[in-house]
């Protein structure tokens, strides 16, 4: 094994045209990540077609910089990590297809990986310049995957070993926010805005409903289209206060609230069946500062967040997990392939 391992990640499996370079799978030499959100703005979502398209124009200069900013150059990468999957294709066939050219050009191995495995590795990851690192997580542990596009509680026996306990049977809840944020006209995108919104709200205004998701297979599962629903269209039956005057900042509030009360209800039920005492999370809702209070009071748990800027998509999780696979002596074949969709999360992944 090479004594220091500089490995460059690329990520472009939805709006962030991102890349890194990470040190022994530790170390974030540097990060770069290009965002399309004011573009997408005005379409309240992301639109695939203006995705890919931005990634075609952005990706070469933004590998650029994060080459620069590490302080290497091409020669000096012992090898390099892409998303491959899931994600919108278009973007991620950017993404791919500026990597396999550049590995080949410059003769270094190629691995392609699973970004969602890479958003629970991204607490593992560290900043050379700062004294409080966290300790290594040892495995197994449970994972807390949060995303616009997934919600899934899973057990962790190792980077690449990931079994699903319990996912969403509809929406995602990333998805709501946006779609609750997008109905009201808080924002884009909506994790962002209601968190902030619902700091000076009340969160007991609407009782809104929890989905009834228990019995057998279900244990751990998750649904957010119910919720979604009762805030959208049926928000005045689950008022506490008919008397007192609408506020936005209260919906946000409560519907935060009961966002993450169903993501802790599920999960807490995987701590008690399992007895993993480890919690770490990952993906963009993993930012919300609701949620960060809520499992950081739990003194008999250890949860482990990445820092905010690592909990969106970013180049430094996929570089770190890429290092992983390089140094077991994976390779990907220039033959690879993207993929949108993985096997459903059900039991096994994939």
């Amino acid at each position: 094994m090479l004594e220091k391992m500089n490995i460059l990640g690329i990520e472009s499996s939805c709006d962030e045209c991102a890349a890194a370079v990470v040190e022994d799978g530790t170390w974030i030499r540097s990060s770069i990540v290009a965002t399309q959100i004011p573009i997408h703005a005005v379409y309240k979502g992301v639109v695939p077609e203006i995705a890919s398209r931005k990634h075609t124009e952005w990706i070469y200069a933004v590998v650029q910089e994060a080459l620069s900013q590490a302080g290497v150059e091409p020669a000096d990468l012992d090898g390099l990590g892409v998303t491959a999957r899931p994600g919108l294709l278009g973007s991620l066939l950017v993404g791919l297809s500026f990597a396999k050219a550049f590995a080949w050009a410059r003769d270094i191995p190629f691995i392609a990986v699973d970004h969602l495995l890479a958003h629970l590795y991204a607490s593992q990851l560290a900043d050379p310049s700062k004294t409080d690192q966290a300790a290594p997580v040892a495995y197994p542990f449970l994972g807390l995957l949060v995303s616009g596009g997934h919600s899934i509680i899973c057990r962790m026996d190792a980077f690449d070993t990931l079994t699903v306990l319990g996912t969403t049977i509809d929406d995602a809840v990333g998805e709501a926010f946006d779609k609750v944020s997008s109905h009201y006209g808080f924002g884009y995108p909506g994790g962002a805005v209601i968190d902030k919104l619902a700091q000076t709200g009340d969160p007991l205004a609407f009782n809104f409903p929890l989905p009834k998701l228990y019995k057998g297979e279900h244990r751990y599962d998750l649904s957010y289209s119910g919720l979604k629903t009762a805030v959208i269209n049926q928000r005045e039956q689950f008022r506490r206060k008919s008397a007192s005057p609408l506020r936005q900042e209260d919906i946000a509030a409560s519907f935060q609230k009961t966002a993450v009360d169903i993501l802790l209800r599920s999960l807490f039920r995987a701590v008690e069946d399992t007895g993993l005492r480890t919690v770490v999370a990952g993906g963009g809702v993993a930012a919300n500062s609701y949620l960060r209070r809520l499992l950081g009071e739990r003194q008999d748990l250890r949860c482990i967040f990445p820092p905010p800027e690592l909990c969106g998509d970013n180049g430094a999780m996929i570089a770190g997990l890429g290092y992983h696979y390089l140094i077991r002596g994976e390779r990907s074949p220039l033959t690879t392939q993207a993929c949108a969709r993985v096997k459903a999360f059900k039991r096994s992944y994939p």
